[in-house]
């Protein structure tokens, strides 16, 4: 999260019913009152899900990779585990790991899917095969072939990722999430913030900028392959950049007007580069046209400011935060991306208060997450559902401090900065059932962005 002094910176399912052994999820709290934020309603995003179970035969291997098959084999066990898709069923029988596959034995283990591989050499890389197992109906339901470099390359663990996504797709019908970064912030001993990436299993950490300044807000091209973001780098006033992941070339943006550039935000066509001026002539939201590099644009502001703009998945409308309403309390609005009159989305309530901020559209559907409280300080990750307006609002954190949530792209998943007892660092939360799980601990890190999903950057 930035905070403000405004005006300025400081810092199609497919599950398997038919006499399969499955594990019911509860999606509800109940008996809880625990509303901490009033008109908030409490429980997840779904309701009435079931989780199947899904087994991973352990894989082999031939033509050299039998030595690979195991590290391949748990790398996609975590993927699916990941995915809160499944049960995974760690602990299998000896009597089921030789040569074919026994549906019977399997469906009264309680197995809905099983996933069987195996890892060939191919010259100076591998090639996965894969297949989905239907247990209920004793059958093949899908195979693949996946290439993969050499487990010593840097895409080694992508390429996995790819092939878990893919049985995910499978399975459900809808997108994994495992072949994604997410990119954040990282405070340094000297008090400067550059710019690191963290696989989506929370693995292959590298650093992205180094900059010896404060770097700000990373946003992901539709693309994957380039990165905006906002820096004060040089000691100059804050000013936008686009980083290209694949030649690790930097260019500027400048559109020339005066103020600082923050918070820059991708159209889905990968064209418009949206962002907020603070200071200045006038501050608001803006447009910058990148391919052709101009045609500056104003959206909204005026007297107030306006920010962290975020587009809808068919680019028509901007969710954003705005002081307007007091600069004590800034709350969410949505307007058309092209400006114009603007609706509140976050529950305010004259007279009561409250700070809202960080808002980010969910890249598959109607639900716009932001953090919040009544009162400024300890914030909690809320979601709005669009198709109502946002008068359905639900609280998806219940402890600690939670801020800047970013949506996968899968649209079921959500990164976000929380602090425990433990500390600082970022953590996901699974929406339809509330599951969270540790990305990066013990960091001083901020403003996470999922990327969409990934393929070779090399």
């Amino acid at each position: 999260m930035i905070q403000w002094t405004w005006g300025r910176a400081a810092g199609g399912r497919r599950w398997l019913c038919a006499l399969a052994m499955v594990v019911a999820t509860p999606l509800s709290v109940a008996g809880q009152a625990r509303d901490s934020i009033p008109g908030v309603q409490l429980g997840l995003l779904y309701e009435n899900s079931y989780t199947p179970a899904i087994a991973v035969k352990p894989f082999t291997g031939r033509f050299g990779g039998s030595e690979l098959a195991p590290q391949v084999e748990a790398i996609i066990g975590r993927d699916l585990h990941n995915s809160d898709r499944f049960v995974v069923m760690d602990s299998v029988p000896g009597s089921l790991l030789g040569e074919g596959i026994d549906y019977g034995l399997w469906d009264r283990l309680g197995a809905v899917w099983l996933v069987s591989g195996q890892v060939e050499g191919a010259g100076e890389s591998y090639v996965l095969l894969l297949e989905l197992h239907n247990v209920v109906y004793g059958q093949v339901e899908e195979r693949g072939r996946f290439p993969m470099p050499d487990p010593t390359h840097e895409d080694f663990r992508m390429a996995v990722h790819h092939a878990s996504d893919q049985i995910v797709r499978w399975a459900t019908g809808e997108p994994g999430m495992a072949a994604t970064r997410i990119a954040f912030t990282l405070l340094d001993a000297e008090g400067n913030k550059d710019l690191y990436a963290i696989d989506s299993d929370g693995e292959n950490l590298r650093r992205l900028t180094n900059n010896h300044a404060l770097t700000l807000s990373p946003a992901w091209h539709p693309s994957g392959t380039r990165l905006a973001y906002s820096s004060d780098k040089g000691g100059e006033n804050w000013k936008l950049y686009e980083l290209d992941l694949v030649s690790g070339r930097e260019r500027s943006f400048e559109p020339g007007r005066d103020g600082g550039y923050l918070t820059p935000a991708y159209h889905p066509d990968g064209r418009t580069l949206v962002f907020s001026i603070s200071g200045g002539t006038r501050s608001g939201i803006f447009s910058w046209d990148t391919e052709r590099d101009c045609c500056l644009a104003n959206i909204s502001g005026g007297r107030y400011d306006d920010l962290s703009p975020s587009y809808s998945p068919d680019g028509r409308s901007i969710a954003f935060n705005t002081n307007r309403f007091g600069s004590p309390i800034p709350q969410i609005m949505v307007m058309d991306s092209d400006g114009g009159g603007a609706e509140l989305l976050s529950p305010y309530e004259y007279g009561r208060g409250g700070y809202y901020s960080a808002p980010d559209w969910s890249p598959v559907g109607d639900l716009v997450a932001f953090h919040g409280a009544i009162r400024r300080g300890t914030y909690h990750i809320l979601v709005a559902d669009m198709k109502d307006r946002g008068h359905r609002l639900r609280q998806l954190t219940w402890e600690g401090n939670n801020e800047d949530p970013s949506w996968a792209p899968d649209g079921r998943h959500l990164v976000f900065v929380g602090e425990r007892r433990w500390g600082r660092g970022l953590l996901v939360v699974d929406v339809a059932t509330g599951q969270l799980r540790s990305l990066v601990t013990g960091r001083d890190v901020g403003l996470p962005a999922w990327s969409p999903p990934l393929a070779s950057l090399h």
